[in-house]
């Protein structure tokens, strides 16, 4: 008798924290059953949470999307009452030989000036993330076109590139006496190189984030294999990289389709019509020629593209990327 009440008491001792852990994984199994009160407490603040965020984007966003493409269906000039006028605008777009020289241009300067800044990004990027005190000199200077307006980018650059009174000029070099804006041969390129040297700075910061990201073990163990630094670059950096230039190639890409400014204050889609990119065109359609229907037109296309390519890069990221490991990790 004396020797079975200690077991008694052992076992039900022993049996205490069993049954708590099974009565707390049962209240856990309760809140989360079919009322779900926790759940519901998780979520629902941070629904309301959305509220401001998605009632912006919908006031300052899709109401005026909705606008634009309402009006693409209407004839106006902008000042009179709007008239129904069906697909007629949709038609002169896709028919009007200025348009349609506009989208090409668009077009090669979405390729050309994706193909000049993807590799002085990513290389300025990767040089840039070293930790020597001169790297990071440099990093300051490539950060400093950043700080300017594309006003100032624009107006300063018309200046330099004056063949009466630019850099040429000043320095005697005649061979770079060039009306490299005012030449039809010659504005396209230079609108580029001008939009490269004032994105390409943003978009290696990017490329600096993600390289400094990178386990210093991955390197070590790739220069026990008797990896070099080109071998290195190839197999270890760029594929950890991955997500870190489907970012950038997104924001270059997409951003292509937003080049108004600079082209606007260095040559205003001159000379003729070399350089009337698809934004500009819209502009001149709407403001100077008063045609809104055509100009609303140019605005939804621009916005389908935009979002038809950031899906597609979206996609080509893998359609596991949530579940991937990350960057750096």
């Amino acid at each position: 008798m004396s020797t079975g009440q200690p077991q008694q008491d052992t076992s039900a001792r022993g049996s205490a924290p069993v049954g708590s852990a099974g009565g707390s994984v049962g209240a856990a199994g309760a809140a989360d059953g079919p009322g779900l009160p926790r759940r519901r407490l998780r979520t629902g603040p941070s629904n309301w949470l959305l509220a401001p965020a998605l009632s912006f984007f919908g006031v300052f966003a899709l109401l005026p999307l909705a606008g634009v493409v309402v009006l693409s269906f209407y004839a106006w000039d902008g000042l009179g009452t709007p008239e129904f006028a069906g697909l007629s605008a949709w038609l002169h777009v896709f028919q009007n030989p200025v348009t349609l020289n506009a989208m090409w241009l668009t077009l090669l300067m979405t390729v050309l000036s994706y193909v000049v800044q993807f590799p002085l990004s990513l290389l300025l990027g990767t040089f840039m993330a070293g930790h020597q005190r001169y790297r990071e000199v440099f990093s300051v200077l490539y950060f400093l076109p950043l700080l300017f307006s594309a006003a100032a980018v624009g107006i300063a650059f018309k200046a330099l590139l004056d063949p009466n009174f630019g850099i040429s000029r000043a320095f005697g070099l005649d061979l770079l006496r060039q009306d490299w804006l005012g030449s039809p041969n010659f504005a396209f390129y230079t609108v580029i190189m001008v939009i490269s040297w004032s994105f390409v700075p943003f978009h290696s910061l990017l490329y600096q984030a993600g390289v400094r990201q990178i386990p210093a073990s991955m390197y070590e163990a790739a220069t026990l294999d008797g990896a070099g630094r080109v071998r290195q670059f190839f197999n270890v950096t760029l594929p950890q990289l991955k997500y870190t230039i489907v970012t950038s190639s997104t924001l270059m890409l997409v951003g292509s389709l937003t080049y108004f400014d600079l082209v606007f204050i260095l040559t205003m889609g001159g000379p003729g019509n070399a350089t009337r990119i698809l934004p500009l065109d819209m502009y001149l359609t709407g403001f100077r020629s008063y045609q809104m229907g055509p100009a609303s037109v140019i605005a939804v296309i621009l916005v389908a593209v935009g979002l038809t390519l950031s899906l597609i890069l979206n996609r080509a990221s893998g359609s596991d990327r949530m579940e991937s490991q990350m960057e750096g990790a």
